[in-house]
């Protein structure tokens, strides 16, 4: 089992970078693809990035490629999201989570654990 806790949301203007972290409990987190999910009100919750076990291979949405950056420390047991030239489109709730299979999936149903979301509001 795992245990995951987001940190780092909050208000950003347009254009504006914001850091956000995910740390996990248990001695297992390398063992996880790790991803990073987002919900606006009144839509699903949307693939945004993943990152492999060993922090090697990434996946993004085709919408935030060249301005987000996933990346892990699996000594910290930790995973981040660096979200650089955020829009207002950005602003969602957004949500750590992981997998325990070996291939990087955008499909939420495949992620076990989840943690409680972080708010990220972009303003103009």
């Amino acid at each position: 089992q795992v245990q995951l806790v987001e940190s780092g949301g909050g208000l950003v203007q347009t254009g504006g970078s914001l850091r956000l972290s995910c740390a996990a409990s248990g001695r297992t987190f390398s063992s996880y693809v790790m991803g990073w999910f987002r919900q606006a009100p009144g839509k699903e919750r949307e693939f945004v990035a993943a990152i492999s076990r060993s922090g090697g291979n990434t996946y993004y949405t085709d919408s935030v490629k060249g301005r987000f950056a996933i990346s892990r420390d699996n000594a910290k047991n930790t995973v981040y999201l660096e979200m650089n030239s955020l829009k207002p489109e950005d602003t969602a709730v957004y949500y750590c989570a992981a997998d325990g299979s070996s291939i990087i999936r955008s499909t939420p149903e495949r992620y076990g654990y989840w943690g409680q979301g972080t708010q990220v509001t972009g303003s103009s």
